[in-house]
């Protein structure tokens, strides 16, 4: 019999993991405020729920991918939310970024209605999630996590279990902390070439397999390049929520990353100068304009 898997919010990411899982053979119902991505999983093939109580009724195991602290909270102790279902026993697995405390909060809200939160943020952009290219950063109840195993199997590549609840978060936190750097340092090396009358296909043709290069470098250089950003797998106001998480847990820490909070202002920049929804990769534009830099006629295909 083909097992259902519940999935709660289907944006870029939510809608990848979900593909991936009818893909793999898995039956899925899914359930997101917005009637367009309710849409957007039927026509995949997917079953649309009206709230996330239905899924968890529907599903033993669920994943969560949503966009805010208050939409987990929503969706897990809210009116209609998947601690309100009622059967016993649901892992919800949670793979949002998110502070430590909404996480937390989540877990104690779902060991109260005898359910098992598992805390597992994925490392990867939305097209690497399209192609199931995915690492899962585990924690939680180490048998839950197994149990799951074949459903993370099928929209990742690497499932790592980290231990203790909220192991998971951290090393996301640190994993998007490098993801922030070198997808500055990406942009700065694209914009010195082109000032220094390199072509941006050039550099990027040159240095992606090179020892220079970079996991960011290597899929966000071709945007770069291209000064393409309008078909966003990250924005720019998505990644400055990640920003203000991993900036107040190292505050916490008391921990100081100077390297970090200088790349952080090219991500605020590109919001002030009306990126916000376009994708990371735009920062090379930031740095553009900083710079004063034209790209000559004929340079973007």
């Amino acid at each position: 019999m083909t097992e259902t898997i519940g999935m709660l919010g289907i944006g870029i990411m939510g809608s990848a993991m979900a593909r991936n899982l009818i893909k793999a053979g898995f039956a899925v119902i899914g359930y997101d405020p917005a009637p367009a991505a309710r849409d957007r999983l039927v026509a995949m093939g997917g079953r649309a729920a009206l709230s996330p109580k239905d899924v968890a009724e529907a599903a033993a195991i669920s994943f969560a991918s949503l966009p805010s602290a208050a939409a987990l909270a929503e969706a897990i102790d809210g009116p209609t939310g998947v601690a309100g279902a009622s059967r016993s026993g649901q892992i919800l697995i949670e793979c949002s970024t998110l502070a430590l405390s909404a996480k937390r909060a989540a877990l104690a809200a779902m060991d109260n209605a005898g359910k098992t939160l598992l805390d597992c943020p994925v490392s990867g952009t939305g097209a690497q999630a399209a192609t199931a290219d995915l690492v899962i950063l585990g924690s939680g109840d180490e048998h839950a996590f197994t149990r799951c195993g074949p459903a993370l199997a099928a929209m990742s590549r690497r499932q790592v279990y980290l231990g203790r609840f909220g192991a998971g978060s951290i090393m996301k936190y640190i994993a998007n902390h490098l993801v922030t750097i070198h997808n500055a340092a990406a942009a700065e090396a694209m914009l010195l070439g082109m000032k220094a009358g390199i072509d941006p296909g050039l550099v990027y043709e040159t240095l992606a397999d090179s020892a220079a290069t970079s996991r960011m470098f290597q899929m966000r250089g071709p945007l770069m390049r291209d000064d393409n950003y309008d078909t966003p797998t990250a924005t720019i106001r998505t990644h400055l929520k990640d920003l203000s998480i991993i900036s107040g847990f190292a505050a916490e820490l008391g921990c100081a990353l100077p390297v970090y909070a200088a790349a952080e202002q090219l991500y605020r920049a590109g919001d002030g100068l009306g990126f916000a929804l376009r994708d990371t990769a735009s920062i090379c534009a930031v740095l553009e304009r900083m710079n004063g830099f034209v790209r000559p006629a004929g340079r973007k295909p």
